[in-house]
C-alpha cells in the first residue's frame, strides 16, 4: 500500500511514516495534495491533525470536511524544532519556517528580530537555505541530516513537551468495534439561542466523553462554522448521532484506535 504524505523529504509527517514502518512512500508538497489523493484511491494519508501548542490544522480539518476520507489511526510524536544554518545567528537575514512550526516556536522567533518567511513544510525550509546561504530554517533533526544542514541551535521550540497528534486517512473506514475513538463532523442547520448546548447534550446525556471539540469556518460566510468532535465511542453513540441529525448535517469521519511509535 502507498503512504502519501507531506514532502519533499525529510519532513515530520514522513518521520511518521518511517516510524510506523511504510516503505513505499509517496511525497506531495500541501495537505490537501494528500487529503485529495487519498479521496482518488491513490493510497493512504498521513497527516497532521493537531499539535499541543498551536491547536488544530486547519488544512487538515478542512479536507475532512470537504473530502469523502475517514480517520483509521492516530499517531502521536513528541516534536523538537531546531534553528539550522550555514553562518551564525548574528549573520541570518531571514529565517525559514512553515506556519505551525512559527507557531510553535514563537517565543525565540519573536526575540530575535528577524524576519521570517512562511513555507508549506519543514523540508522545504531547508531547501530555501540552499538558494540563500544567509538564511536560517526551523527544521527537525530529519531533515537537517537528509539536506546536510548543520544545526546551529537545538530545541527552539516554545515548550519542551510539544506533541503532535497525526492521523491515517484512507478512502474506506475501518469497521466499528468497541472502544477507541471516534470523530465527527458537525454542520448546525440553523444559528438560534442553546444550539450549542443541544448538541453537546446528546453526548453528556448518555456519558459520552467528548475529548476535544474545535469550530471551524464553513466558508459560507462569516458566523457561520462546523464542529469537529472527538468523542470515545460507546455503544449509545449511534443513537447520539441520530440524535443530532434532527438538529445539523453529521459526518462520521471514522472510529479508530491509537497506534503507538516509537
Amino acid at each position: 500500500m502507498t503512504t502519501i504524505t507531506l514532502g519533499p523529504e525529510g519532513t515530520l509527517s514522513h518521520e511518521m511514516a518511517m516510524k510506523l514502518g511504510c516503505t513505499d512512500i509517496r511525497f506531495v508538497p500541501t495537505i490537501h495534495g494528500i487529503i485529495t489523493a487519498v479521496a482518488r484511491g491513490e493510497g493512504d494519508g498521513i497527516a497532521p491533525i493537531e499539535n499541543s501548542q498551536a491547536g488544530g490544522v486547519g488544512e487538515t480539518l478542512d479536507g475532512l470536511s470537504r473530502y469523502p476520507v475517514y480517520i483509521t489511526a492516530e499517531m502521536y510524536m513528541s516534536i523538537h524544532h531546531h534553528l539550522a544554518a550555514l553562518v551564525p545567528l548574528e549573520q541570518i537575514e531571514v529565517i525559514y519556517a512553515h506556519p505551525q512550526t512559527h507557531e510553535q516556536c514563537s517565543d525565540l522567533l519573536e526575540s530575535w528580530q528577524i524576519p521570517v518567511m512562511h513555507t508549506s513544510s519543514n523540508a522545504a525550509s531547508a531547501l530555501e537555505i540552499r538558494r540563500n546561504n544567509r538564511a536560517g530554517a526551523i527544521i527537525p533533526a530529519l531533515a537537517s541530516s537528509v539536506y546536510k544542514i548543520p544545526i546551529i541551535l537545538r530545541h527552539v521550540e516554545n515548550n519542551h513537551t510539544n506533541i503532535t497528534r497525526f492521523v491515517r486517512l484512507s478512502r474506506t473506514p475501518v469497521p466499528t468495534a468497541g472502544g477507541g475513538k471516534s470523530s465527527v463532523l458537525i454542520d448546525p442547520s440553523t444559528d438560534r439561542a442553546g444550539l450549542l448546548h443541544d448538541l453537546l447534550d446528546a453526548f453528556a446525556s448518555r456519558k459520552i466523553n467528548l475529548s476535544r471539540i474545535e469550530s471551524r469556518p464553513s466558508k459560507r460566510g462569516i458566523r457561520n462554522y462546523v464542529l469537529f468532535l472527538d468523542y470515545t465511542w460507546t455503544p449509545e453513540a449511534k443513537e447520539a448521532l441520530d440524535e443530532l441529525r434532527a438538529l445539523a448535517t453529521v459526518k462520521e469521519l471514522g472510529c479508530y484506535r491509537k497506534i503507538e511509535v516509537p
